[in-house]
């Protein structure tokens, strides 16, 4: 809600302007700036000072066009986003606005956007899973929710795909997808493939794209995630799906820089680890209500990135996207264990021992670029190898339930194996080897 314009600006520095007096702001408030004759919004700044005399903000993309005529709007955005149950199916711009050209939605309440710590004597420990649908994730590096997890990427790997196929597949009461710096495309194919998958529903979208305000890109997983907390209040389960989060942490560099914060590793601010910590801890079961659940892609060059490297200290395993396939060898779900073994008996073993065969396969395969690896055992490897590529690393396609994953992967090894090469028991093997 507005409270009032001001215009009383009396210096204006490089990252930092002054206001005569408290204009009537907090410690850590942010404003509105606005364009004296015309209201046109120029940015966001950040009380970071206030004495008797005056008030010091910190502007967030710079001073540049800002002068002592500038106006100063006080009001809650961006520390409070709308929320609505009539938000489901709708688009949203960073700060919460209507973005889909739909009619206004009649918010119910408005939500703090700070994030601030849930007690940890209200978290639960996960132990229930997210199924998604991908045999890759479903049967081999379980989803469960509260987990936090990124899907590392490279720039040009199919990351937003996989997410939308995440999405359509996932057994969530809402999902909710919240993208930065997206390019106009790619919006509109994740938006037609949760329409196509019957999904849109329940999806709420928060869409910043390339060339839309850094400042609305940086505020997006904050209101997003607002959002879902208030879901998982009314005892929602919610899948909260961030790309890209490179994007964002660039954004947070180039913010940074403008404040003219010392800079760190690579350009990013010393508090990369906690900006990034505070949004992907906002994931958990929490007691008496739903749960929040977080996949959050991530693009790279090398693992040793700022941003993946920080991220990995911070989240509970990775889904790892090389070359359009995920890839078993270099993805983990540290939260598997806690629930793979509560489905059907045969999940744990035959997890084990594709991924045993397949660490084979991959020597058998090192051995056979250098013109080794021709007898008949290491070519049924080989086989296999490219069979598990093929259709188990594969993420794309119709979502399946884990009873068919399962199943499938059973046909696999009855395609290349005798019962007696998998290392698998005598009981499992009479029971499920010749059903599929």
């Amino acid at each position: 809600m507005i409270r009032k314009e001001i215009n009383k600006i009396s210096e204006v520095g490089k990252a930092l302007i002054s206001v005569e007096g408290n204009p009537g702001v907090a410690l850590n408030h942010v404003v509105e700036l606005l364009e004296a004759d015309s209201g046109q919004s120029l940015s966001f700044a950040k009380a970071i000072n206030i004495t008797e005399d005056s008030t010091r903000f910190q502007v967030f993309n710079g001073t540049t066009g800002l002068s002592t005529r500038t106006k100063i709007r006080m009001h809650e955005i961006p520390l409070t986003a709308g929320f609505s149950n009539k938000m489901l199916g709708r688009s949203f711009d960073g700060s919460g606005e209507v973005a889909d050209g739909g009619p206004e939605v009649i918010f119910e309440k408005q939500v703090s956007t700070r994030l601030d710590t849930l007690n940890p004597t209200v978290r639960n420990v996960p132990k229930q899973a997210l199924w998604t649908g991908i045999p890759m994730i479903d049967v081999f590096n379980t989803l469960v929710k509260s987990q936090k997890i990124p899907i590392f990427a490279g720039p040009t790997e199919p990351y937003n795909r996989l997410l939308s196929q995440i999405a359509q597949g996932a057994q969530a009461d809402v999902i909710i997808f919240a993208g930065i710096g997206l390019k106009f495309d790619e919006y509109q194919y994740f938006k037609e493939q949760l329409s196509q998958s019957g999904n849109i529903d329940k999806t709420i979208m928060f869409t910043h794209l390339a060339g839309d305000s850094q400042i609305k890109g940086l505020m997006l997983p904050d209101v997003a995630l607002s959002v879902a907390r208030e879901f998982g209040d009314q005892g929602k389960d919610v899948l909260v799906l961030l790309t890209d989060m490179t994007n964002w942490s660039n954004i947070l560099r180039n913010v940074a820089n403008y404040q003219d914060m010392i800079p760190s590793l690579q350009g990013y601010p010393g508090s990369l680890y906690s900006e990034l910590a505070k949004r992907y801890e906002v994931a958990a079961d929490i007691e008496g209500a739903g749960s929040i659940t977080i996949i959050g892609a991530t693009t790279l060059e090398s693992l040793e990135d700022p941003v993946p490297d920080n991220t990995g200290y911070i989240t509970e395993g990775q889904f790892f996207l090389d070359g359009g396939k995920l890839k078993l060898a270099r993805s983990l779900s540290r939260l598997k264990q806690g629930v793979n073994g509560k489905t059907r008996s045969d999940h744990r073993a035959i997890m084990t021992a594709m991924a045993s065969l397949l660490a084979d396969a991959e020597k058998a395969f090192e051995a056979s670029e250098v013109g080794a690896a021709n007898d008949p055992y290491s070519q049924k490897l080989l086989r296999y190898r490219t069979d598990f590529i093929e259709n188990i690393e594969e993420p794309f396609g119709e979502p399946i339930e884990l009873e068919a994953a399962l199943d499938k992967c059973w046909s696999i090894l009855k395609r290349h194996f005798e019962p007696t090469e998998t290392g698998l028991s005598k009981k499992l093997i009479e029971e499920y080897w010749d059903k599929n």
